[in-house]
This record gives C-alpha cells, structure tokens and sequence, in this order.
C-alpha cells in the first residue's frame, strides 16, 4: 500500500533510512528537519528511491511554526497515514550538572514536540492511521553521563502508549521501537536495520497491537 508519510526530525541517521525506505514503496514522504543542507540531500535521497519528497525547515520546539508547517503538508498531501517521530537532544551532563532548564529544554524537543505533530497532523489521519516512534534503550537503561537523554526516551515511550490508547478506538495506533543497542555505521543496529524494524511495527496485527516494542537485533 502507498503511504503518506510525515517524518519529524528528519536527519541524516535512522529517519533518513526510514525515509528511503518508504519512497521505495513509493511513498511521497513529508519531511520536518532542522539542518537545510540534510533536508535537501534526503529529499533528493527520497526521490531517487522512488517517491516524492516536500520539506520543511523548522525548530520543532517552535510550536507555532511546526504546527503551520505541518498542517501545509498535510494539506499537501490530503492525508497522512504515517507520522514518524525521530528527535531528541543529546546532553553530556550528569545529574549533578544537568539543570532543571536544560533538562526541560531536551524534554520539549524530545517529548513535547510530538504533540504537536500529533495534534497538527490528527485531522488528517484516518482509521489505518499509524504513529511510531524511534525509541531507546536509555529509557528503561539510561548512562547517567547523559541523564536527560533518559528521561526524555521514558517519557516518549510513555506518551506514546498514551497515544495509542487514546486513539485505538478511532483505529489509529501508535508505537514506540525501543532499540536495544547502540547505533553503529555497520551491523544489526546500522540506520537501515533499525529503520526495517520501525516500519515493520506498522506491519502489527491490530489485534494484538504492542504499543512498545523492542529491537534487539
């Protein structure tokens, strides 16, 4: 099936390979990044593979600005079937160091933008409508020398299983594929590994849907 697909905090690690992934399906893939010259390269990347591709630069803490620059993609596109959310912030702080404004800061990037693309892109998904998310081992298994990396991976695996409850009934899932391992250049947990795992999510049956699911590779 030809998807729709929007992709927020797209770069040029995991979400890419989950981009080309889905253009090769033929998918015309929407992407929301934050580095222009990442943004360009994928968006050819994507077209190369087969689909159409539509970018956007934005700060996904800015919520005005994501929320306008999602509701025109998804005009764009008349529907949206996949939502992917792929951001968060890395700090090298400890506890001891990490201060509560910059742990709230990486939260909003981490956590709280996903409502707003939840909330911008919602009047344009239907039932068969999927949300995933790129999740981490850090959220149940967190290094305390990055300690908010931790704290925002908990809480996306929290909300996205709040998510997904909230609209199951409206037949639309979400999940969150916690990646068991540390991203490498090459191997089981390389970008394009876990990105077949994020798109195998969707493959779920509804009726034994996990909101959260583990990638150990």
């Amino acid at each position: 099936m030809t998807r729709n697909v929007l992709i927020a905090g797209a770069g040029p690690g995991v979400s890419g390979s989950l981009a080309r992934l889905y253009a090769a399906e033929g998918a015309a893939v929407g992407l929301l990044g934050a580095d222009p010259g990442v943004l360009a390269t994928l968006a050819d990347e994507v077209t190369a593979a087969g689909g159409s591709a539509d970018k956007a630069l934005v700060d996904l803490t800015d919520e005005i600005a994501t929320r306008a620059a999602v509701t025109r993609m998804a005009e764009k596109l008349g529907k949206v079937d996949v939502l992917h959310f792929n951001p968060s912030a890395y700090r090298e702080k400890d506890p001891l160091s990490l201060s509560p404004d910059e742990l709230l800061e990486d939260v909003r990037l981490g956590v709280g933008a996903l409502l707003t693309v939840l909330q911008a892109a919602r009047p344009f998904m239907g039932p068969g409508g999927r949300v995933t998310a790129t999740g981490s081992m850090a959220a149940d298994k967190p290094w305390f020398g990055a300690a908010s990396l931790g704290v925002q991976k908990a809480g996306l695996q929290n909300l996205v299983r709040s998510i997904d409850a909230a609209l199951a009934g409206d037949g639309i899932r979400a999940v969150s594929v916690t990646v068991r391992g540390l991203l490498s250049t090459e191997g089981p947990f390389a970008p394009d590994n876990v990105a077949r795992a994020l798109r195998a999510a969707l493959d779920q049956d509804e009726s034994g849907w996990q909101a959260e699911v583990a990638y150990e590779g």
